[in-house]
């Protein structure tokens, strides 16, 4: 397995694509397609594999289909609509981004029906083995390569740069705190030896690093219970920088998780659960 660092707008430890096997993991967005291409020099995947459709996780899979027409596409049943038609997902994106749609991730294209190999979990398939993992999607799916241990889980254990803390990146709009602690519960039962996080890198203590994301994601969404986007915004930046040696590892975080969407996402989460208490 090879770690694969996108530069993320010239940024080291932001984005995070594995190269395992015959297959690439999570191969970012349509601005770094250039980056990831040069880093894969000749060789050329059989399979991409979507932990989900988030741009910065699977902008790019269109456009490297049109490079290697071979290729499968692996995405959870509730995301692969987007893949054929992304239209609506980039619509929304560039409502959330505004100007800085084009710069940050480049739009998005088109994979073809007959390249999707669509995923409902509990599949296993050659070496990999599938499960649905939300939380932080509602179309996130995580998967452990069986013969080395390793789990590539997205963004469902979270971020973590470098020295820094083990952050919940919480965009809208389909935050599920009680699925996402339930989903770090399915990984933690598969053992795994490391998991895989795009944002950044890949992790041998994998024990406390789960234990670390059902706490933080606890305080996380209790601070976005009590504050409004300003606070909450400040807060999480605030740790961000405290709890980092380096500037450039609080840089990394603030593109990997960029603060001022969080708390739109809990917002949601909470306001559902207030009106699912009213009926």
């Amino acid at each position: 397995m090879r770690d694969i660092d996108l530069v993320h707008l010239g940024v080291p430890l932001v984005l995070c694509c594995r190269q395992i096997e015959d297959a690439i993991v999570d191969p970012g967005p349509v601005s770094t397609v250039e980056t990831l291409l040069a880093e894969l020099g000749d060789w050329r995947p059989a399979k991409i594999l979507l932990t989900h459709i988030h741009l910065d996780h699977a902008g790019a899979a269109g456009a490297l289909i049109r490079r290697w027409p071979d290729a499968e596409v692996w995405v959870h049943e509730r995301g692969a609509r987007h893949m054929l038609d992304p239209s609506r997902l980039v619509a929304s994106a560039e409502r959330l981004w505004g100007e800085d749609m084009e710069r940050l991730w480049g739009g998005m294209a088109p994979v073809p029906e007959a390249n999707l190999r669509i995923l409902t979990g509990g599949e296993r398939l050659g070496p990999w083995r599938v499960e649905y993992t939300p939380g932080h999607a509602s179309h996130h799916v995580s998967y452990l390569h069986e013969p080395s241990g390793t789990a590539l889980v997205g963004d469902t254990a979270g971020a973590r740069i470098a020295d820094g803390p083990v952050l919940p990146p919480t965009p809208p709009p389909d935050v599920d705190i009680e699925a996402w602690h339930e989903s770090l519960r399915l990984i933690a039962s598969w053992q795994p030896e490391r998991i895989g996080i795009m944002h950044f890198g890949t992790w041998e203590d994998v024990g406390d690093h789960l234990e670390a994301m059902h706490e933080t994601l606890d305080r996380w969404a209790e601070v976005a219970r009590h504050t409004d986007d300003a606070e909450y915004t400040a807060a999480i930046e605030g740790e961000m920088r405290a709890k980092t040696s380096d500037p450039r590892v609080a840089e990394a975080y603030t593109l990997g998780m960029p603060p001022q969407i969080l708390w739109a996402g809990l917002a949601r989460y909470w306001a559902a659960k207030e009106q699912a208490a009213e009926r």
